[in-house]
């Protein structure tokens, strides 16, 4: 406790710590090692005095070897993961669960770490059990989803995924630490290519450097601004600029910003993109989403965020282009194609996902069969 108490004072008199004291301290949190109390202070000191990359990557190492079951699926080509970090302060529905789906129509192989709301009303995990996937199965199912549909999700709050403490730790707090960005990163699956939104402008170089640091080959990340120029969402925003820092092949980072207008999108208002008030209600508005029956602000943000996953995995030259190719597939009935798929695969009894997904999309007025 001594040890420990006294690296928690280092931080917080914002002193950094190198990577292989961040990982003994994750280490005893997600062993249990440490009171309660000292575990809350550790995650608030480090957060508050703002991560280096060095230290996120020795979360993410802890949590990777101790707290991480690991699978190794068999597809053609690379895997790519795509997941917001949460706890930004735009809240808005939720954009990469779509996009992710039509990244899967376009070709894309996704495995998904998501996990379920801390302060949104619908994370990832909720809308995709909402939807009818069976999100508290084992990583091997999950795994048979990634190999045969090209899209699977492994739960980050489930201890089938994460079996020591990463589970108990995200379920008792309802403040971002590094857990969000270390968590999200400790896939069961080591993609290297991938796309992240964070939820601070300040975030963006740093996760960048991060994904270098662990192995990741190429990655987007990025950081999505309302048209007052404020911070809004760890999304492609179409409300106003979207700062970005890219990994390229070479190992350098490279930042930019883009704007709504430069790839055919109008600017919305934030109240456009708000979230629905239940995981159901999400639900709905995602099959009708991707059964085209909205071809506005919310349909511009699905595409927006689908593009940079077909520029990792080479379907298109340019954001636009992937733009383009994402609203193709919501029109030629690929997207909700590809949503039946997944159902039916990532779930031990498939009927019963099949099912739940069905009356989802009564309610959303989507025929069936």
């Amino acid at each position: 406790m001594d040890w420990f108490g006294s690296r928690i004072q280092r931080l917080i008199n914002k002193e950094d710590l190198d990577r292989d004291t961040i990982r003994k301290m994750f280490t005893q949190v997600l062993e249990g090692e440490q009171p309660e109390l000292q575990q809350g202070a550790f995650l608030a000191a480090l957060a508050a005095k703002g991560e280096t990359p060095e230290e996120i990557a020795g979360a993410w190492e802890a949590i990777r070897e101790i707290d991480t079951i690991k699978v190794e699926p068999k597809v053609d080509g690379p895997i790519l993961d795509n997941c917001g970090t949460g706890m930004d302060p735009l809240k808005t529905f939720n954009i990469s669960t779509t996009a992710s789906i039509l990244a899967a129509a376009g070709g894309v192989v996704l495995a998904r770490h998501g996990a379920r709301s801390i302060t949104s009303k619908c994370g990832t995990v909720d809308v995709a059990e909402a939807l009818g996937v069976d999100v508290e199965a084992g990583v091997e199912v999950a795994k048979k989803s990634v190999e045969q549909c090209g899209l699977g999700l492994f739960n980050g709050m489930s201890p089938l995924v994460h079996p020591k403490g990463l589970f108990r730790i995200l379920s008792q707090i309802r403040f971002g630490t590094t857990l969000n960005i270390a968590g999200s990163l400790a896939s069961p699956i080591m993609p290297h290519l991938g796309v992240r939104g964070v939820f601070s402008p300040e975030m963006v170089d740093r996760v960048a450097e991060v994904m270098r640091e662990i192995g990741y080959k190429e990655a987007y990340v990025f950081h999505g601004f309302k048209d007052d120029g404020q911070p809004a969402m760890d999304e492609i925003s179409n409300l106003g600029p979207t700062i970005f820092c890219r990994l390229n092949r070479r190992g350098h980072l490279e930042k930019f910003i883009l704007e709504p207008e430069e790839l055919g999108v109008k600017r919305a208002k934030a109240e456009e993109l708000a979230p629905a008030g239940s995981p159901g209600e999400e639900a709905v508005r995602l099959v009708r989403l991707l059964a085209g029956q909205e071809n506005g602000a919310r349909q511009d943000a699905v595409c927006l965020n689908t593009a940079p996953m077909f520029l990792l995995a080479r379907r298109v030259e340019d954001f636009k282009a992937g733009v383009e190719l994402a609203r193709e597939l919501i029109f030629s009935g690929k997207g909700l194609a590809k949503l039946k798929e997944w159902v039916s695969y990532q779930n031990e009894e498939s009927q019963v996902g099949q099912a739940r997904l069905e009356k989802v999309m009564r309610k959303a007025s989507v025929e069936v069969n």
